[in-house]
């Protein structure tokens, strides 16, 4: 069971003790507020992860706290669902506006409502890749842009003219491009499309009388596939049904909206799903860059020592079950400090950054090429015989040699590096195997060196 802390702010006691109750049931940790202003100042300080807001409060409106919440960085991407005994499609509106989630009316059916909370919960978790304290660390966090480009919104039903209708409706409401599918051309988009990229950020998926169940199909298989899983999916269904609400909740649905409902709240609804699908978007571009970052050389664009030990470890394995062996070298930057002392640690970069585009470009693609030291590189070579590592390292000895580093001042300096080469035993893939195979090629590297550098040394076993 899903958990979390839920902050209910109800100026009823009856209620937050009735909320409170149902929550807990579901293993919740529900906390209480009696006031619009105790409820800001305890979403400050808890960082709930959902709110459920009256929207009849005696100190302040819950327009106003919504408001302040979406104003505020700490607490403006919570999930708020607004709960209301006022029917007036005005309250709905303006409670979008201003930044719900989701507006329930009350009295909320009870599995519906757990079923909503559910939902936005889930779509919270999925999002939240990293702690909120990493993300808003320096170098991490970003401010919310300004600007933010239109998307695609889908409008996905069988009945062509109610489509057109509504993206007629639509299209003076939104800047997002409004496009039309039928059923078997949004499951093309889920199946076909390799990435997110083209794919719709919003689909509108409507109810079809002639097939009651479709709706939900289309829902499971849209957020089934790679493509279509992180777009949003709003499906327009009768309000009369509950279990079918709370079934599509469940499914993944992110929203889920009469069919009679006004175009002006449609387009705020869907304006509340692209923000949350631009939010995830966000952070799971955020979490890949500081995951590659994590793996990769600032300055070279290699792979780092962390990435480049467990991959030699797997080399080591796939050569022992073809019976086959693996070559490693150490490079090394000969007398590169020379280089930072003479002509300054910027000249010093300049150099890596062309010796690394050097390597790189004289070796095959399956070879591992990582930084792992101030100027010292590691090459791995799978499934390499001895024969084979020799040529290789001959010509990456010979592609640093052969023309002088251009610096950007327009000086010209001759580099050289010197490169120690082990080859592993047959089946040399436990990791004291391993490990002698970087330490022998470590001591040929100091044997280059030791020899006048700018050359090849090679040990013939790893033992």
């Amino acid at each position: 069971m899903m958990s979390g802390t839920i902050l209910i702010i109800d100026d009823v006691a009856t209620n937050r003790i009735v909320y409170r109750a149902r929550l807990a049931a579901a293993f919740y940790e529900p906390q209480l507020a009696s006031s619009g202003q105790q409820g800001l100042s305890m979403a400050q300080d808890l960082l709930p992860d959902l709110i459920l807001l009256d929207y009849g409060l005696p100190d302040m409106s819950g327009q106003e706290v919504l408001r302040k919440l979406r104003a505020n960085a700490r607490t403006r991407d919570i999930p708020v669902i607004v709960l209301t005994a006022a029917q007036d499609p005005d309250v709905r509106l303006a409670a979008f506006s201003a930044g719900a989630d989701d507006v329930i009316i009350k009295p909320a059916a009870e599995h519906v409502l757990l079923a909503r909370v559910r939902n936005l919960l889930r779509s919270r978790v999925d999002s939240d890749f990293v702690a909120a304290d990493v993300l808003s660390a320096p170098g991490f966090a970003e401010p919310v842009s300004a600007f933010e480009p239109g998307g695609t919104v889908a409008v996905v039903t069988n009945q062509t003219d109610h489509a057109r209708r509504l993206q007629h409706d639509l299209s003076g409401m939104l800047k997002d491009r409004l496009v039309v599918l039928s059923r078997p051309q949004a499951l093309a988009e889920a199946a076909m499309a390799q990435t997110a990229a083209g794919v719709p950020d919003v689909f509108i998926v409507q109810d079809d009388p002639a097939e009651p169940s479709g709706a939900l199909r289309l829902l499971s298989e849209l957020k089934s596939h790679q493509a279509t899983r992180h777009s949003a999916v709003c499906v327009l269904s009768r309000a009369a049904q509950p279990d079918d609400a709370a079934m599509a909740f469940d499914l993944g649905a992110d929203d889920v909206v009469d069919p009679d409902v006004s175009p002006t709240e449609l387009a705020l609804r869907t304006r509340s799903l692209m923000r949350r699908k631009r939010q995830g978007d966000r952070q799971r571009a955020r979490m890949q860059d500081s995951l590659r970052l994590s793996l990769v050389d600032p300055l070279t664009g290699l792979y780092n020592r962390r990435y480049a030990l467990p991959q030699l470890a797997a080399i080591a394995r796939q050569a022992a079950e073809a019976g086959a062996t693996f070559a490693v070298m150490v490079v090394d930057l000969d007398r590169f400090k020379l280089v930072n002392d003479q002509f300054g640690h910027t000249a010093g970069d300049q150099v890596l950054v062309e010796v690394s585009r050097r390597l790189s470009s004289s070796l095959r693609t399956s070879d591992l090429l990582a930084r792992i030291g101030g100027e010292e590189f590691l090459v791995v070579l799978p499934l390499c015989s001895m024969a084979e590592a020799r040529r290789i390292a001959e010509r990456l000895c010979a592609v640093v040699d052969e023309r002088p580093v251009r610096l950007a001042s327009g000086t010209a300096l001759s580099v050289t590096v010197s490169i120690g080469v082990a080859v592993s035993g047959l089946g040399d893939d436990d990791q004291g195997a391993i490990n002698r195979v970087v330490e022998a090629a470590d001591l040929a590297l100091l044997d280059s060196k030791g020899s006048g550098r700018n050359q090849v040394t090679f040990r013939l076993s790893a033992a």
